[in-house]
């Protein structure tokens, strides 16, 4: 499954999956316990596969801070929690994306991410290559 289906709903906890849409909002399906949510088009949603880490240079998407993430863990659970100290968090991600903007990125990001990271990981979503995103359009367009 891409991260164009995968959502954060502000207010929430956890990651939900889109399952349809409606015409005041669409329906989501928690990660977490796999409960059906109705969301109208006034809450706070984002899409994963439209976050991006700002960094010294760039803008890097989210996908790939996953993918190396998923390289560092070798395709496991990450090895720091997300409730660790701000200190241990900062470190960890450094060692994810060592030119991340400490001043943009706060240690509330650093622990959506890694949550998220694990959450994603235990529902079997590991596959943050470009190229799956791009599948998945290609196969919706035919």
């Amino acid at each position: 499954m891409a991260l164009d289906k995968i959502l954060s709903i502000g207010g929430r906890p956890g990651l939900f999956k889109l399952l349809t849409q409606t015409r005041g909002g669409f329906v989501g399906e928690s990660l977490l316990d796999g409960k059906r949510v109705t969301v109208g088009l006034r809450s706070n949603v984002s899409v994963l596969s439209e976050i991006a880490i700002y960094t010294l240079e760039e803008e890097v998407p989210l996908r790939e801070v996953f993918q190396k993430i998923n390289e560092k863990e070798k395709g496991g659970k990450t090895s720091i929690g997300h409730k660790e100290e701000k200190i241990k968090l900062e470190e960890y991600f450094f060692e994810i994306l060592p030119n991340y903007d400490e001043d943009r990125v706060y240690a509330s990001d650093i622990k959506k991410i890694i949550q998220w990271y694990n959450i994603l990981n235990d529902n079997g979503i590991t596959d943050f290559s470009e190229s799956s995103d791009e599948e998945t359009k290609a196969s919706e367009e035919e």
